[in-house]
């Protein structure tokens, strides 16, 4: 890439932009559409236009060009297995194909059987709430994602707490903290869940049911296992990932805010106000011209979703929690080929959890002041204590 772009410096880990990076992103948007962003060596695109456009380029894509593939890492070796058949990670047709087999049980009456499955959960899950003080995360937030992702899947609900803690050690190769400690604690969560899955998906084989993972199985062109496999990694770790954090984030902004609603505006602003996923990067495949700046095969460019989001040449008032505000649609769940395939899910999750949340705890308030996690390139709460401000103290 030709550098003649305005460059900015700042450690994605300091804790001031761990708990509010927003500020970072004004002055960088302010910088130009395109910004050099030393910390990572890339060009970031830093506002809503140009954000879209690189998200909807077809020169670009996930996949790393092949005559720049890293040597294989001896610390990560399953890891790397299982994201190579992953389509976040692929483009093409192998893309096409694994995207359109999942996409059957992504449709509008497949997600609709879910529906009342989740407002159940939502009542359990608010039926065992402690007394006092609590972690909304671990109480609501993480659960509810995590047993429908199961769901979906028709892996055993029981195995919650093992999939969770698989998802949370892999998805933590995502983040700018990166140690050595967490790339072993990933390759142990990915050989365990692959043991996991592979038994189930031999189970399911011989005992096909009305799940995903025996749809997948049963579908034409079917899957390798191995494919099958990252696949239901990728499902549980991108889906419950994502939502928890936004419903974190979107419960906080709604006790700072008063603004207590579950319709689908409210849920779209959430998303645009504090999206979960902040920044997400494109390999140039084509030599090309983007926003005045030249890129060749081999570049990336990092679109930051949550400067995109907060661009005020599209909105106004922009850091202000507003669900009846209008323009065009937000772009927390990315755009293009690589389009959220769990948009649908995510969207009905969150609306069913905030309305019955809403419901049963109109009195819900914040026990002390919430703080984000060290995550990014997500962007989530490391807990959310909350309390019954009635002084009942029973849900």
């Amino acid at each position: 890439m030709v550098n003649v772009m305005k460059t900015i410096t700042q450690s994605p880990t300091e804790p001031a932009f761990v708990q509010n990076p927003y500020p970072f992103y004004d002055r960088m948007r302010a910088l130009g559409p395109l910004v050099w962003w030393n910390d990572y060596s890339m060009a970031c695109a830093t506002d809503h236009a140009t954000v879209s456009a690189v998200l909807r380029d077809r020169r670009m894509g996930r996949q790393i060009p092949a005559e720049m593939s890293p040597a294989p890492v001896a610390s990560r070796l399953g890891f790397d297995a299982v994201e190579a058949h992953s389509m976040l990670e692929l483009d093409g047709p192998d893309h096409m194909r694994l995207r359109g087999l999942v996409l059957r049980a992504f449709t509008s009456r497949g997600i609709a059987i879910l529906a009342d499955g989740i407002r159940s959960l939502c009542h359990e899950m608010i039926d065992r709430f402690p007394s006092g003080e609590f972690d909304l995360l671990d109480a609501y937030a993480r659960p509810v994602p995590v047993v429908t992702i199961a769901r979906l899947l028709g892996v055993p609900e029981v195995a919650a707490d093992d999939l969770l803690r698989w998802s949370n050690a892999m998805v933590a190769m995502y983040q700018a903290r990166l140690t050595p400690a967490i790339v072993a604690k990933a390759e142990a969560a990915t050989a365990d869940f692959s043991a996991f899955l592979r038994d189930h998906i031999a189970r399911r084989r011989v005992a096909p049911g009305g799940d995903l993972i025996s749809t997948l199985i049963a579908a034409d062109g079917a899957l390798t296992e191995a494919e099958l496999i990252s696949t239901c990694i990728l499902l549980l770790n991108a889906g419950h990932e994502a939502t928890v954090h936004t419903l974190g984030n979107g419960v906080k902004a709604m006790m700072e805010t008063g603004v207590r609603r579950s319709d689908a505006a409210s849920i779209e602003e959430i998303m645009r106000f504090d999206p979960p996923l902040h920044m997400f990067t494109r390999w140039v495949h084509q030599d090309c011209e983007v926003a005045g700046e030249k890129f060749k095969r081999g570049d990336q460019i990092a679109c930051l979703l949550g400067a995109a989001n907060r661009d005020p040449s599209v909105w106004t008032m922009v850091a202000q929690f507003d669900p009846d505000r209008t323009g065009p649609a937000h772009v927390a769940f990315g755009g293009g080929a690589h389009f959220c395939v769990g948009a649908p899910l995510a969207r009905m999750e969150l609306q069913i959890a905030l309305e019955v949340l809403w419901a049963r705890c109109p009195k819900l308030a914040l026990a002390e002041a919430p703080v984000y996690a060290d995550v990014y390139h997500f962007h989530g709460l490391q807990q959310l204590m909350v309390k019954d401000a009635s002084g009942g103290g029973v849900f």
